[in-house]
């Protein structure tokens, strides 16, 4: 377990990671580009197209505060179900968020049937995951045909050797991913509409799920 990744177990980052933690690095790693952080959830919502009724997981969710966003926008009719590896993030979500359900799991073994739900985020933990490809077909397992798939992770600079990027990643544990790499895994897994955007040192990736597989 990297460094990153042993910071997300502790207990004292739960409390402060919504409120002073993620908003000072993520602002700093999109440039400072504070309008589209605070209206980074809407994006979410819209990037998923969530609707009343629909059921919708939050992978890697953290302290809950997406979703909790997206809980009210499936209203009472649906369901919102947040799933993380974090006790201490999970225990947060629990006693902060009364709407959504949490359950502690990993990532790369989601404790849900295939086709489970009518959408799945991964926002902010893909590039924190030791296996992320096995979590995004984990992610690609449990979505339901013309469901969708929305995530958020970082990218690499295009500008830094692979030596460096590659030094980086070892020394924290966090993963740079290409441009490429999670719009290829989508595509290759039969899905449509995928859009990809970059934010400074992250990319917001979505797409439809094939109606039919």
């Amino acid at each position: 377990m990297g460094l990153a990744q042993r910071a997300m177990q502790h207990p004292l980052l739960a409390p402060v990671y919504e409120r002073a933690w993620r908003p000072l690095w993520w602002s700093a790693a999109m440039g400072f580009d504070v309008p589209h952080l605070r209206r980074e959830r809407q994006h979410a919502v819209e990037a998923l197209r969530l609707a009343p009724g629909q059921q919708v997981l939050d992978v890697a969710c953290g302290p809950g505060n997406f979703t909790e966003v997206y809980a009210a926008a499936v209203g009472s009719t649906g369901l919102a179900v947040g799933v993380d590896l974090s006790r201490p993030m999970i225990e947060r979500a629990v006693a902060t968020h009364s709407g959504p359900a949490y359950l502690l799991g990993s990532a790369t073994r989601l404790p849900f049937d295939d086709r489970a739900f009518d959408a799945v985020a991964c926002y902010g933990a893909l590039y924190l995951i030791p296996e992320p490809f096995a979590a995004l077909a984990e992610i690609i397992r449990v979505v339901r045909p013309s469901g969708r798939v929305a995530l958020m992770a970082s990218q690499a600079p295009g500008r830094l050797p692979a030596g460096a990027i590659a030094a980086v990643e070892r020394a924290t544990g966090l993963r740079a991913f290409g441009a490429d790499d999670l719009t290829a895994r989508l595509r290759s897994a039969g899905f449509v509409d995928v859009t990809h955007e970059r934010h400074g040192l992250f990319q917001y990736v979505a797409g439809t799920a094939p109606r039919t597989g």
